[in-house]
Parts: C-alpha cells; sequence; structure tokens
C-alpha cells in the first residue's frame, strides 16, 4: 500500500467506526457515518482494495479460550546481516504463538509478543523456535501478569 492514498473525513469517519464494530451491517455503518449505504460500501471497498484495510477479524479473549499466557521476548541473534535477520524473520511468522514480530534497534534483533496456553506451551515453543535456530544468541523472557490495555485501534487523522 502506498502512503499516498487520500482520506478524507468521511473515509476517517467510516475506518473510526470500523475499528469500533467491524460486523455492523453496511446500512449501520452508513447511518452512523452519515452518508448513503452505496457511499459507504463504495469508500469501504476502495479502501479495502487500496490495503488502507489489511483485513477484518474478531478480536478473542485470550483467557475464554485457554491461551492466557502473554510473552514479550526479546530475541539477539549472533550474525545481523539482513540474510540473517530475513531468515530468523521467515522462520518466526509462521507460528501461529507468534501474535507480533518487530525488528528493534538499538537493543536486541527482534522483539516478539507470544501467546500461548501456558508455561509448558512457552517452554514447548521455545524449543521449536528459537533452539533449532543456530543463529539465536539470546531470550530474554517477560511475562505477563496482568493484560491492563489491548488494543487494535489506530489513532487517526
Amino acid at each position: 500500500m502506498s502512503n499516498s492514498y487520500p482520506l478524507d473525513a468521511v473515509d476517517l469517519r467510516l475506518l473510526g467506526l470500523l475499528q469500533q464494530d467491524c460486523a455492523a451491517t453496511n446500512q449501520r455503518l452508513a447511518e452512523r457515518a452519515g452518508v448513503s449505504p452505496a457511499t459507504a460500501l463504495r469508500r469501504v471497498k476502495a479502501m479495502v482494495d487500496a490495503g488502507v484495510i489489511e483485513r477484518q477479524v474478531a478480536v478473542l479473549n485470550p483467557d475464554a479460550i485457554g491461551a492466557g499466557l502473554i510473552a514479550l521476548v526479546e530475541v539477539t541473534l549472533d550474525r545481523q546481516g539482513a540474510d540473517w535477520l530475513d531468515a530468523f524473520e521467515a522462520h518466526a511468522l509462521p507460528f501461529d504463538e507468534v501474535q507480533q514480530c518487530y525488528r528493534v534497534s538499538p537493543g536486541p534483533d527482534f522483539l516478539l509478543v507470544l501467546q500461548v496456553r501456558d508455561m509448558a506451551a512457552y517452554a514447548e515453543l521455545t524449543q521449536r523456535l528459537f533452539t533449532s535456530q543456530a543463529n539465536v544468541r539470546n531470550v530474554k523472557a517477560f511475562f505477563s501478569l496482568k493484560r491492563a490495555k489491548f488494543s487494535s485501534r489506530l489513532q487517526l487523522g
């Protein structure tokens, strides 16, 4: 997606509403945005096509489905060349437990947010994720005691 997609006030209203409830009907979305249903539908489709809207998902409560352990993990690689960084990223991304993956600087090479069932599941994941990677030098994990805030909502305008 290009950074130059022209968002106007109507687009921003629609995006704000979709961030609150992407399951709202087009009719309801149009009402709340103050536009016709045809306009809402056309604009949302255009933003999907342009990549402004990546996907629409349901946000689940991890405790309700038995995935309540969150680990924030710093990963430092032995070698930091572009090929090595790309290789680790390609290895980590397919794991469903890897919720987020960031290349960071300075400090460690990656910061991962992992969501697992419990400590046993975390231990099993680390075997598959880190020890099979000969290029991983150091792993430092922080475990969430409480999720005080979680949001996927982006600031608009």
